[in-house]
């Protein structure tokens, strides 16, 4: 009887901001995703996710044993504690330890950062790869924003990267490396990895995949077609991640033996030339109010969003900031008004001890980082009280259950604010849901997001207005004090395509 074949999977997701001032921790990775054996199967089954692509695997090729080893996210904020961050590889690697293995997969991110190391997911590929050998396959899964150190090259067979922002194929992106991770078990493939830094940091901002710069260059990308090419992917870098890695890439996945550089070459003289039309020119605070209430008055169908990128907590965000609150309370509107969201704990603690419908008065945001925004003096009521919990329905993450921790809506007027235990986005309809919003009651939805609020919101929002305001995660490169990355890869250069 032939013995079935043994994959690890390991899962370390993270983007960390740099300019976040806080510390992230073990317990957010805990609270989030932190699973191992039997019980991954259950979590990931029917999600759009990597890991749902792994179940998807297991069921498709029963030949193959899956053993599910440390596998953990938490949601982007500052740099990882180095002891906590420390403690998730060397569980990882002790999980390898255990092999024999025929291949390895991870699910990383490629923007994770420590305390004190700037590139942590070459330290994890690396000591992976030094045990198990240099003959067992191994492949790994990026976001589209990772930042990506030359050095993993030659770790990998096989690597994939998100083609889509926002981020809805993470479950295709999964399937990709683990199908050619399967044919190099099999002996039909023999991949290596080429990585082409690219000289250029853009912000996210204009990344998206439907129309724009990253969708020219993925467009080109699909046409190229060399003898021995598996596949190209590419990754914008993440802005806000300040390490000597922090640069767009060019990734190729080719047979092993192929010369890849002029192909990659050819790509990154294409990226460096658009990286211009990369830098948003966002409205401020009033200006896009204006606009937002301008829309409104004009018939356009509720609710108009008003997207506050710069405090968007998918990018690093702390969910603290208050220019926009400020502005929209000097306009003096009866128009409802939903406002996600603040991150404050202490008072989340205290509406709840308060109970649903009593009277709260509280100062809002300006006490983690007061540099973007002093507080704003509330005086509302408690309306609704919630667990956090609820189930993604939305294109992006699929089924996977998210804990917001507890959180509150208060209310004073027409405006509704909702205020959580933890600092996540808006992004999915079942936020919505669970703290009681109707939409197509709500004139203006003022959201701490970017561009994956628009993967579940796009169809439901008659506008969507982006603006730039104070922040951890500021378009303006220029307001953000870079120790490692040079300032040239911020700025566009004079280069004809």
């Amino acid at each position: 009887m032939t013995r079935p074949l043994r994959l690890a999977v390991a899962r370390l997701w993270y983007e960390a901001n740099s300019f976040n001032p806080l510390a992230q921790r073990l317990s957010a990775f805990e609270a989030r995703e932190w699973v191992k054996g039997a019980p991954a199967t259950a979590l990931y089954a029917g999600t759009a996710t990597e890991m749902g692509a792994v179940v998807a695997f297991a069921q498709q090729n029963p030949g193959w044993q899956i053993e599910y080893l440390r596998c953990t996210s938490a949601p982007p904020g500052g740099p990882v504690e180095q002891a906590d961050l420390d403690r998730i590889i060397a569980e990882i690697v002790e999980g390898v330890s255990a092999g024999p293995w025929d291949a390895v997969y991870l699910s990383l991110h490629g923007a994770l950062i420590g305390t004190a190391d700037l590139s942590p997911d070459h330290t994890l590929l690396a000591r992976v790869r030094a045990e198990i050998g240099p003959d067992v396959p191994l492949a790994a899964s990026f976001d589209m924003h990772a930042c990506l150190n030359p050095a993993i090259a030659p770790l990998l067979n096989v690597m994939t990267i998100y083609r889509t922002y926002p981020h809805v194929d993470m479950f295709e992106t999964a399937e990709r490396a683990l199908t050619l991770l399967r044919r190099t078990v099999e002996g039909s493939a023999r991949p290596a990895v080429t990585l082409h830094p690219v000289p250029m940091l853009p912000p996210s901002h204009n990344m998206r995949t439907d129309h724009g710069p990253m969708a020219e260059l993925l467009e080109l990308a699909q046409h190229e077609n060399a003898p021995g090419l598996h596949h190209i992917d590419l990754a914008g870098g993440f802005a806000f991640a300040d390490t000597p890695h922090a640069h767009a890439c060019i990734a190729l996945c080719h047979e092993a033996g192929v010369d890849a550089v002029t192909t990659a070459d050819r790509l990154a003289a294409a990226a460096l030339a658009r990286h211009g039309a990369f830098i948003p020119g966002l409205p401020g605070p009033d200006e896009g109010l204006d606009q937002a209430f301008a829309e409104l008055a004009a018939g356009t169908r509720w609710p108009v969003a008003v997207i506050d990128a710069a405090d968007n907590p998918m990018s690093g965000g702390i969910g603290d900031t208050t220019a926009v609150l400020h502005a929209l309370i000097a306009r003096q509107s009866d128009l409802p008004v939903v406002f996600a969201f603040f991150h404050d704990p202490a008072l989340v603690d205290r509406a709840h001890e308060l109970g649903e419908g009593s009277a709260i008065s509280a100062q809002l945001g300006g006490c983690i980082a007061p540099v973007f925004g002093a507080p704003v003096q509330f005086h509302g009521t408690i309306t609704r009280l919630t667990d956090g919990r609820f189930r993604n329905t939305g294109p992006m993450e699929r089924g996977m259950p998210v804990n917001l921790g507890r959180t509150a809506v208060l209310q004073s007027g027409a405006l509704q604010i909702v205020i959580s235990e933890t600092c996540q986005s808006a992004n999915d309809p079942g936020w919505c849901d669970l703290h009681g919003i109707d939409l197509s009651q709500t004139a203006l939805f003022c959201v701490k997001a970017k561009n994956h609020f628009r993967a579940s919101f796009a169809p439901l929002c008659g506008a969507l207005i982006t603006i730039d305001a104070p922040g951890a995660a500021p378009a303006n490169q220029g307001l953000l004090r870079y120790r490692h990355v040079p300032a040239h890869y911020l700025t566009p250069q004079d280069i004809t395509p």
